[in-house]
């Protein structure tokens, strides 16, 4: 699993379309050499779809998958985690502190984030050995964490920077290789 490209964005960014950037051609170019001849799939949103696109490089590109999205935000897309703590701190509070089934008004819990990530891509593994899926931060955790066994709370506290690889093996033993690489 890779993470797309950085955004910048200094706020919670979920569902929005925002463009990565992509201008640092040797992290990418590094990136693409250190990925395995396999198919490349991604989330549908333009971060995710460029980031795909750069590093595919005569790769299978398979189509976007809308599931692979990051979790959705609902009324805390966009905004700063200071703003929110300002005008919601306990639902803010119990999103990371206990996640689960709390959810952003209007947004998705980690649960239900997993519920649909983890459908994807079984349905994805079920047709490639080896598979590159470009998607987001809590794409990437929600697998890590099913693979690990670890809690949500746990698995937030992961880092998962933008152009990393995080290696998961499916299957009845789920193994996790490298986490968080930046080649």
């Amino acid at each position: 699993m890779v993470r797309h490209g950085p955004t910048h964005a200094k706020a919670m960014v979920g569902w929005s379309d925002i463009p990565a950037d992509l201008s640092d051609h040797a992290a990418v170019d590094r990136l693409s050499a250190f990925l395995p001849d396999a198919p490349v799939v991604s989330s549908d949103l333009t971060r995710a779809v460029a980031t795909a696109d750069v590093i595919a490089r005569g790769r299978v590109r398979l189509p976007h998958d809308q599931n692979l999205r990051e979790i959705h935000f609902g009324a805390w897309e966009l905004q700063t985690f200071a703003a929110i703590t300002t005008s919601d701190p306990a639902a803010i509070r119990g999103f990371w502190e206990a996640p689960g089934d709390t959810a952003p008004p209007g947004g998705e819990s980690w649960n239900a984030l997993s519920a649909r990530v983890s459908a994807a891509v079984d349905r994805l593994a079920r047709g490639h050995t080896d598979l590159i899926v470009v998607a987001h931060f809590g794409t990437i955790l929600c697998q890590w964490q099913r693979a690990t066994g670890i809690t949500a709370t746990a698995a937030f506290a992961q880092k998962i920077d933008p152009l990393s690889v995080t290696q998961i093996t499916l299957g009845s033993a789920r193994q996790v290789g490298v986490v968080n690489r930046r080649p």
